[in-house]
C-alpha cells in the first residue's frame, strides 16, 4: 500500500487527474445512454418550441423602443444604486431571503454578496420585462415567461463551482474529493437514466413504505385490487374505494405508518379498497381513457360491491384519477346506474382546463410533436419524461437544487420517503397520454356538455348529482386550487370545497398527527375561488377529520369488519402487491 499523500498540491493534483479520467468515463457513459435501447431517442431539433418562442419574445421587447429604454434606465438606475452601497463604508448589504443564498460564505465576502444581489435584481428585471411583453397571445407570452423563468434560474451563481462560494470553499477543504464524489453520482445517475434525490437504499415498498397490511384480492392487466385489513371491530356499512392516478404510485397516500391516509382511514373504521395500477408495458398498448373508466373503475366498483355485499361505494380520485373519476360518474348517471357511487372525493384534481397553469405550456404543438417523436413505434410514454416535466415547474428546488449538492458538493443523499416516491416514476400507455394531453389540455372537451365521449357514452358532467367533496392546494403548481374549484360549477349535486394549506402532495399527505398547514371552508355559496376565500374560515391542521364528518353521516351503520379474502375474492399476495414494485 503506498504512503498517504500529505503535500496539498499533490492532493489537489491527484483529485485532478481523478475527476479527469472519471470525466471520460463520464462522456463515454453518456454516449452509451442515448444509445441503449431503453433510452429516450434522440428530440426533435426544438423539442418544446423554445427557439420559437424566444424569437417571438424578441420581436416583441423590440416592438416597443420606448419601453425597453425605460426598462433599461430601470435596470441601469437599481444597478447604480446597489453598486454605490456597496461602495459606501459601514453600508449594510440588503437582506436575501433566497434559500440558494443562505449559506454564511454568500454574505461574508463583498464579492460573492455583491455576485448574488446582482444576479438577483438582474433575475428581478427580467421577469418583469418578461411580464409587459405585449403583441403575444395568452398562452405565448405564458410560455415566454416560463422559459425566461428558466434561463434565469439556470443561470444562477449558486450553480456554477466558480461562482459558488460554498463550493469553492469545499473543494479546497478536501483537495477536490467532493467534485469526484459529485461526478460519481453524476455518473450513476446517467447509468440509471435520472436525476436521484434521496438516499434510495433506503427505502423499500412493502418493507418501509407501503406497508398497510391487507392483500390483493383481484387483477387484471391495468390493475391490481387491495383490500386492507380492518383495525377496529366494526366498520361502516359502505366501503372506500380509492383510485391513485397511473402516472404515479399509489403509495404516496401510503408513505409511513404516521404519514399514511390509507392507515388512518382503516383506523376510523372504513372498509378500504385501493386500486393499485400497473407500469405501462406493451400490453397497454391499446389503453385509452375507455380502459380506465371500463375495465379499471367500473370493474373495481362492482367488484367492491360484490366483495362487501353493498349496493354503493365512496371513491376517491386523485389528481388525473379524479378527472376519470368525474368522467365515469356521467357515464354511470347516462347509463341509470348513478347509485352505484354513494360519494365522490377529488384530491387535487380538474375537468375545466382553461386554467390549468403551468403544465398548459407543455401541450402547444411543438410539445405533442416532441412526444410523437419520443413514442414512436412505441407502446408506452418513458415516464422519467413526465417526471422532468414535472420537476421544472419547480426547477430550482427539484433540479437546481441537487446539481449544487448532489454534483458539486458532493454530499451524501438524505434518506427522505417523498422523494423516493417522488423518484419512482411510472410509465404510461403512449396511446392514452396523447389523447388526455390533446382532449383535455389543449381543446378542453371534458367541461363541454357531449365535447367527449367515453365508454360509448357522450359526457356530461352537469348531470352528475352525486355528493362530492372536493379538495384543493393552496400551493398546488400542478392542478392550481383555481382550477380544481371548477368542480362545484360542473356538477349538479351537493358539493363541498376545501381549501387544503401547502401544494399538490403535502397539500394532501396532512395527517392530523403532524399538525402542519391548515385548511379553509366556506359554506356560503360561491361562484369563484375568490368568493370562497373571501367568506372563508380558516382551521389549522390537517382537513382529514373534516372529510371524515362529512363521510360519516354518508356511510350507513357499523357492520363487522370484513376480512381480505374472506368472501368471493380470496387473497392473492400480500400486499402491496407486485404492480407497485415494478419500476423503471
Amino acid at each position: 500500500m503506498s504512503d498517504p499523500v500529505s503535500d496539498p498540491a499533490e492532493q489537489a493534483q491527484q483529485a485532478f487527474q481523478q475527476l479527469t479520467d472519471m470525466m471520460g468515463k463520464g462522456q463515454q457513459m453518456m454516449l452509451e445512454f442515448w444509445t441503449k435501447e431503453h433510452a429516450a431517442p434522440p428530440l426533435v431539433p426544438d423539442p418544446l418550441g423554445v427557439m420559437s418562442t424566444w424569437a417571438k419574445a424578441w420581436t416583441a421587447m423590440l416592438a416597443d423602443p420606448a419601453r425597453l429604454m425605460e426598462q433599461q434606465q430601470r435596470y441601469l438606475t437599481d444597478a447604480l444604486g446597489l453598486w454605490q452601497r456597496f461602495l459606501t463604508p459601514n453600508a449594510e448589504s440588503a437582506p436575501v431571503r433566497d434559500k440558494r443564498f443562505a449559506a454564511k460564505a454568500w454574505a461574508e465576502n463583498p464579492a460573492f454578496d455583491f455576485l448574488r444581489q446582482s444576479y438577483l435584481l438582474t433575475a428581478s428585471h427580467l421577469m418583469q420585462a418578461a411580464g409587459q411583453l405585449d403583441g403575444l397571445d395568452t398562452a405565448e407570452q405564458a410560455k415566454a415567461q416560463f422559459l425566461i423563468k428558466q434561463f434565469v434560474d439556470a443561470m444562477s451563481p449558486s450553480n456554477f463551482m466558480a461562482t459558488n462560494p460554498e463550493v469553492l470553499a469545499k473543494t479546497a477543504e478536501t483537495g477536490g474529493a467532493n467534485l469526484i464524489k459529485g461526478l460519481e453520482h453524476l455518473l450513476a445517475d446517467l447509468s440509471a437514466g435520472r436525476m436521484r434525490m434521496t438516499d434510495e437504499n433506503a427505502f423499500e415498498v412493502g418493507r418501509n413504505v407501503a406497508i398497510t397490511p391487507g392483500n390483493v384480492v383481484y387483477q387484471n392487466r391495468l390493475f391490481q385490487l387491495i383490500h386492507y385489513a380492518p383495525s377496529t371491530e366494526t366498520v361502516f356499512t359502505t366501503p372506500l374505494l380509492i383510485f391513485p392516478p397511473w402516472i404515479n404510485k399509489f403509495y404516496i397516500l401510503d408513505l409511513t405508518a404516521e404519514k399514511s391516509f390509507i392507515r388512518w382511514a382503516v383506523a376510523q373504521g372504513l372498509t378500504v379498497f385501493v386500486v393499485s395500477w400497473k407500469n405501462a408495458d406493451e400490453t397497454l398498448a391499446d389503453a385509452t381513457i375507455d380502459t380506465y373508466v371500463e375495465e379499471g373503475m367500473f370493474t373495481a366498483i362492482d367488484l367492491v360491491r360484490t366483495i362487501c355485499e353493498t349496493p354503493s361505494v365512496h371513491t376517491i380520485g386523485y389528481c388525473v384519477a379524479g378527472t376519470t373519476l368525474a368522467a365515469a360518474l356521467a357515464v354511470l348517471a347516462a347509463r341509470g346506474e348513478a347509485d352505484k357511487v354513494a360519494s365522490a372525493t377529488f384530491f387535487t384534481a380538474q375537468v375545466d382546463f382553461s386554467d390549468a397553469g403551468e403544465l398548459k405550456l407543455f401541450v402547444d404543438d411543438a410539445s405533442i410533436d416532441t412526444i410523437d417523436k419520443l413514442t414512436d413505434g412505441k407502446p408506452v410514454l418513458d415516464g422519467r419524461y413526465m417526471a422532468t416535466s414535472f420537476n421544472l415547474l419547480r426547477s430550482n428546488d427539484l433540479i437546481w437544487n441537487y446539481v449544487v449538492n448532489n454534483y458539486m458538493l458532493g454530499k451524501d443523499y438524505f434518506p427522505f420517503d417523498l422523494l423516493y416516491w417522488n423518484s419512482d416514476a411510472t410509465n404510461v400507455p403512449a396511446r392514452w397520454h396523447r389523447e388526455y394531453i390533446d382532449q383535455m389540455y389543449r381543446r378542453n372537451r371534458l367541461i363541454v356538455p357531449g365535447g367527449m365521449t367515453v365508454a360509448g357514452t357522450p359526457v356530461d358532467l352537469s348531470t352528475v348529482k352525486t355528493p362530492s367533496y372536493i379538495q384543493g392546494g393552496k400551493e398546488d403548481h400542478i392542478a392550481p386550487a383555481r382550477s380544481a374549484f371548477k368542480l362545484t360549477r360542473a356538477f349538479s349535486g351537493e358539493t363541498r370545497f376545501v381549501l387544503a394549506g401547502s401544494g399538490h402532495i403535502a397539500g394532501v399527505v396532512n395527517p392530523p398527527s403532524a399538525g402542519k398547514y391548515q385548511y379553509w371552508t366556506n359554506d356560503a355559496k360561491a361562484d369563484s375561488l375568490d368568493d370562497f376565500i373571501a367568506g372563508a374560515s380558516e382551521t389549522k391542521g390537517s382537513w382529514w377529520p373534516d372529510w371524515l364528518a362529512w363521510l360519516a353521516p354518508r356511510s350507513g351503520p357499523q357492520v363487522p369488519a370484513r376480512q381480505p379474502g374472506a368472501g368471493p375474492y380470496p387473497a392473492l399476495e400480500d400486499a402491496p402487491g407486485a404492480y407497485v414494485k415494478q419500476r423503471i
